[in-house]
């Protein structure tokens, strides 16, 4: 999954949780994801344009702090 932009991204469909990991070092929880919208992001040619298209600002989220 080479990303300019994403590192990585996990889900949990119990939750409908998108745990996303940006190159920056930045890890944040997108809620109310559907599964659908995740299988389209992990089969995604680009993950970055798709998580611009798709998911940033259209889903209520929480940055990750440790």
């Amino acid at each position: 999954m080479p990303s300019s932009v994403i590192a990585g991204f996990d889900y949990e469909p119990e939750s409908e949780e998108l745990t996303v990991v940006f190159r920056s070092g930045r890890v944040y929880v997108y809620r109310q994801v559907s599964e659908e919208v995740f299988l389209a992001l992990k089969a995604a040619p680009s993950k970055g344009a798709f998580f611009n298209r798709r998911i940033r600002d259209r889903y209520p989220f929480d940055e990750v702090t440790t």
